[in-house]
């Protein structure tokens, strides 16, 4: 668990706290769904993150959520997010999870009475995530159930599985939509129109460094070696600086990932 990158590492522990949580009915499910009545009425402030980390109730798809939302977000917090003014590091990608979170809390008052959307969101922030990833990454080496394919037609795999199976996948579908909408917004328009509409806020950038971030070692002679105690080290030096000082979407292209690799398969026989 502490192997994984920081933003990744948070929200699975989060997910898993909160699952397990309402599972053994020491919190009701209620609590954690998403309510703006509750949040302007009562001030349950918390309501803005525990939508996005109860993955349902006890049962397979919910085991293989968890398994995915481990996946998709490890590989594309460390394999470089698009660059919106930090490096393509963890700063950028925190705010990219900020923005999908908007995204979703904003439209979900308009898709309600078209479509049976849950209140809770952790589902549609996963394939958010795995859609932003296979923009990132189109010829990465991925696959489902065996079968090989490129990184680009995955999260189109995942939602035919789903339809064919005849499971749910409305909230997939909106996890897609929102994704595609921040790839516009950072890849597209940056390219086309020469803009970059998508920048990191300083703070992030101030707290995660540019590039990728990593904790700071323990260092017990902080007191007497000059060496500062606490806080992280951001990683990627200074290539890393001159790509955040280029900003769009463009930078950091070089490289893939390979999903699903060494033998993983998602499915069963």
């Amino acid at each position: 668990f502490k192997s994984l990158p920081i933003i990744t590492q948070y929200w699975f522990g989060a997910t898993i706290v909160i699952t397990l949580s309402v599972n053994f009915n020491i919190i009701s499910a209620y609590q954690v769904m998403w309510s703006w009545t509750n949040i302007t009425q009562s001030f349950e402030l918390w309501r803005f993150i525990t939508p996005f980390c109860f993955a349902g109730g006890f049962s397979f798809n919910t085991l293989i959520a968890c398994y995915m939302l481990v996946q998709f977000s490890k590989q594309y917090e460390t394999g470089g997010p698009f660059n919106t003014g930090a490096g393509g590091g963890t700063a950028d990608y925190a705010f990219c999870m900020l923005l999908g979170m908007a995204f979703m809390l904003a439209s979900y008052p308009f898709l309600l009475g078209l479509f049976a959307l849950p209140p809770v969101f952790c589902k549609n922030l996963i394939y958010y995530v795995l859609y932003v990833w296979s923009k990132r990454n189109p010829e990465a080496q991925a696959n489902i159930w065996g079968f090989p394919m490129k990184g680009i037609y995955l999260p189109f795999a995942y939602l035919m599985l789903t339809v064919f199976m005849g499971n749910p996948y409305i909230d997939m579908l909106h996890g897609l939509v929102i994704g595609h909408i921040y790839y516009f917004l950072v890849d597209v328009i940056p390219v086309v129109y020469g803009k970059d509409i998508v920048q990191t806020p300083q703070f992030l950038i101030d707290y995660f460094g540019v590039g990728q971030y990593e904790p700071a070692p323990a260092n017990n002679n902080a007191g007497f070696g000059g060496g500062a105690a606490g806080g992280g080290r951001p990683l990627g030096g200074a290539a890393a600086a001159a790509a955040a000082a280029g900003g769009g979407g463009g930078a950091f292209r070089g490289g893939g990932h390979n999903w699903g690799g060494g033998g993983q398969r998602l499915g069963t026989n």
